[in-house]
Protein backbone atom coordinates (compact mmCIF):
# COMPACT_ATOMS: atom_id res chain seq x y z
CA UNK A 1 0.00 0.00 0.00
CA UNK A 2 1.31 3.42 -1.06
CA UNK A 3 -0.37 6.29 0.65
CA UNK A 4 0.09 9.86 -0.86
CA UNK A 5 0.28 13.16 2.05
CA UNK A 6 0.68 16.04 1.55
CA UNK A 7 3.23 18.12 3.53
CA UNK A 8 2.08 19.51 6.55
CA UNK A 9 -0.80 16.83 6.63
CA UNK A 10 -1.44 14.83 10.30
CA UNK A 11 -3.46 11.80 10.76
CA UNK A 12 -3.76 9.21 13.06
CA UNK A 13 -2.94 5.79 12.61
CA UNK A 14 -4.01 2.89 15.27
CA UNK A 15 -2.06 -0.65 15.99
CA UNK A 16 -4.44 -2.73 17.93
CA UNK A 17 -2.92 -5.86 19.80
CA UNK A 18 -5.20 -8.74 20.99
CA UNK A 19 -3.57 -11.78 23.22
CA UNK A 20 -5.62 -14.69 24.57
CA UNK A 21 -4.81 -16.15 27.69
CA UNK A 22 -4.90 -19.38 29.13
CA UNK A 23 -5.45 -20.06 32.85
CA UNK A 24 -1.59 -19.45 33.72
CA UNK A 25 -1.91 -16.03 32.05
CA UNK A 26 0.20 -17.70 29.00
CA UNK A 27 -0.58 -16.26 25.28
CA UNK A 28 -2.99 -19.11 23.24
CA UNK A 29 -3.44 -16.77 20.87
CA UNK A 30 -2.05 -13.09 19.38
CA UNK A 31 -3.78 -10.81 16.80
CA UNK A 32 -2.58 -7.54 15.61
CA UNK A 33 -4.51 -5.42 13.37
CA UNK A 34 -2.96 -1.52 11.93
CA UNK A 35 -5.71 0.80 10.81
CA UNK A 36 -3.05 1.45 7.61
CA UNK A 37 -2.12 -2.32 7.27
CA UNK A 38 -2.87 -4.21 4.18
CA UNK A 39 -5.03 -6.83 5.97
CA UNK A 40 -8.74 -6.66 6.75
CA UNK A 41 -9.16 -7.68 10.23
CA UNK A 42 -6.68 -9.01 12.49
CA UNK A 43 -3.70 -11.01 11.85
CA UNK A 44 -2.88 -14.00 13.58
CA UNK A 45 0.75 -14.56 15.07
CA UNK A 46 2.99 -16.74 17.18
CA UNK A 47 5.36 -14.04 18.65
CA UNK A 48 6.14 -10.39 18.67
CA UNK A 49 7.85 -7.85 20.58
CA UNK A 50 7.04 -4.26 21.01
CA UNK A 51 9.60 -1.96 22.38
CA UNK A 52 9.05 1.18 23.22
CA UNK A 53 11.72 4.64 23.92
CA UNK A 54 10.83 6.83 26.94
CA UNK A 55 13.55 9.60 25.97
CA UNK A 56 12.61 11.50 29.52
CA UNK A 57 13.70 8.62 31.59
CA UNK A 58 15.97 7.17 28.64
CA UNK A 59 14.74 3.65 29.37
CA UNK A 60 13.35 1.34 26.94
CA UNK A 61 9.77 -0.79 28.06
CA UNK A 62 8.72 -3.87 25.94
CA UNK A 63 6.09 -6.87 25.77
CA UNK A 64 7.65 -9.79 24.60
CA UNK A 65 4.83 -12.07 23.67
CA UNK A 66 4.50 -16.10 22.37
CA UNK A 67 2.47 -18.71 22.45
CA UNK A 68 2.55 -21.35 24.42
CA UNK A 69 2.37 -23.81 21.46
CA UNK A 70 5.67 -21.89 19.57
CA UNK A 71 8.36 -24.43 18.85
CA UNK A 72 12.18 -23.65 19.65
CA UNK A 73 13.01 -23.83 16.38
CA UNK A 74 10.58 -21.31 15.20
CA UNK A 75 11.84 -18.60 17.91
CA UNK A 76 15.39 -19.12 16.83
CA UNK A 77 14.10 -18.42 13.59
CA UNK A 78 12.00 -15.38 14.67
CA UNK A 79 15.20 -14.08 16.57
CA UNK A 80 17.56 -14.91 13.47
CA UNK A 81 15.15 -12.30 11.29
CA UNK A 82 14.50 -9.77 14.21
CA UNK A 83 18.22 -9.12 14.44
CA UNK A 84 18.18 -8.68 11.33
CA UNK A 85 15.23 -6.37 11.14
CA UNK A 86 17.26 -4.28 14.09
CA UNK A 87 19.95 -3.96 11.83
CA UNK A 88 17.84 -2.30 8.49
CA UNK A 89 15.97 -0.37 11.36
CA UNK A 90 18.80 1.04 13.07
CA UNK A 91 20.39 2.04 9.62
CA UNK A 92 17.72 3.77 8.58
CA UNK A 93 17.39 5.64 12.12
CA UNK A 94 20.82 6.43 12.22
CA UNK A 95 22.62 6.21 8.38
CA UNK A 96 25.31 4.59 10.24
CA UNK A 97 26.36 1.65 8.41
CA UNK A 98 29.26 0.17 10.42
CA UNK A 99 27.51 -0.42 13.17
CA UNK A 100 24.23 -1.68 11.40
CA UNK A 101 26.76 -4.18 9.62
CA UNK A 102 28.18 -5.25 12.81
CA UNK A 103 24.59 -5.80 13.62
CA UNK A 104 24.20 -8.13 10.71
CA UNK A 105 27.26 -9.92 11.87
CA UNK A 106 26.60 -10.88 15.31
CA UNK A 107 22.89 -11.99 13.62
CA UNK A 108 24.93 -14.39 11.16
CA UNK A 109 26.69 -15.37 13.79
CA UNK A 110 23.44 -15.97 15.86
CA UNK A 111 21.97 -18.33 12.85
CA UNK A 112 25.41 -20.08 12.24
CA UNK A 113 25.78 -21.72 15.49
CA UNK A 114 21.93 -22.35 15.26
CA UNK A 115 22.00 -23.89 12.02
CA UNK A 116 20.18 -21.58 10.16
CA UNK A 117 22.61 -20.43 7.96
CA UNK A 118 26.19 -22.40 6.67
CA UNK A 119 29.12 -20.41 6.63
CA UNK A 120 29.17 -17.55 4.29
CA UNK A 121 25.28 -17.94 3.49
CA UNK A 122 23.19 -14.94 4.28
Amino acid sequence: MTLSINPGTSRTAEIKLIVDLDANNMPTRIEWQASEGLENGPVTCQSMMLSVWDSQNKTTAAIDLWIKDTSVDDMNLYFYQVIHKMADTYLRATKNEDIADSIREFGDGFGETLGLISRGAK
